[in-house]
């Protein structure tokens, strides 16, 4: 029952109530100024889908993390016209959502308290679960603004590539510490609904 439960949990992290798209939209053409050259990162342990730099010819400044929810791949810009790429898991249908918002918080083993939102379509999650190994939101976790949107880490690598959160953006707990590392509070974070 318990690996239920934290199967089920995980694969609810994150739930937001439907956010629409903006009037604006971004331009899902933006992902064509990305080249594949592999070159996959040193010390990735197994990963269903392994980060890898690319060539980025675009107009974002370096620290600028890109996310397509149709690719299901997000890219962190780099100097030097390179990008890092890695495969994320998004919202599946109805809980999709794209826009612009800034890393708010960061945090190492987060603790997880499932919003109302979320009990009130599955009141039998916990009401909080602390940070470790078994909670939903991984090793690491980049809030989004003031919303309840995360970049989090993942305990089911099999969803990675896939759209079966509610909102939130999954890495594998590998590729979120690497990120994690790599980023500070105050990084721009666009989400591209294509």
């Amino acid at each position: 029952m318990r690996r239920y439960l934290i199967s089920m949990a995980s694969s609810v992290a994150g739930i937001i109530l439907y956010s629409a798209a903006p009037a604006w939209a971004i331009d899902s053409d933006m992902l064509k100024v990305f080249t594949t050259t592999p070159q996959p990162e040193a010390n990735v342990q197994e990963n269903p889908i392994p980060r890898e730099t690319v060539t980025y010819d675009g107009p974002y400044a370096p620290g600028t993390i890109l996310i397509s929810t149709k690719e299901r791949r997000m890219y962190l810009v780099l100097q030097e016209h390179q990008a890092i790429k890695y495969g994320v898991g998004v919202g599946r249908p109805g809980f999709e959502w794209g826009g612009v918002k800034l890393i708010s918080r960061k945090a190492e083993w987060p603790d997880w308290t499932p919003p109302p939102q979320m009990l009130k379509r599955r009141p039998d999650l916990p009401r909080h679960m602390a940070g470790g190994i078994d909670n939903p939101l991984g090793a690491r976790a980049m809030y989004l603004g003031s919303s309840l949107y995360r970049i989090h880490g993942s305990n089911e690598p099999d969803t990675i590539g896939q759209a079966v959160s509610s909102g939130c953006i999954r890495m594998t707990n590998e590729d979120v510490e690497d990120l994690y590392e790599r980023v500070h509070v105050g990084t721009k974070v666009i989400v591209l609904r294509n």
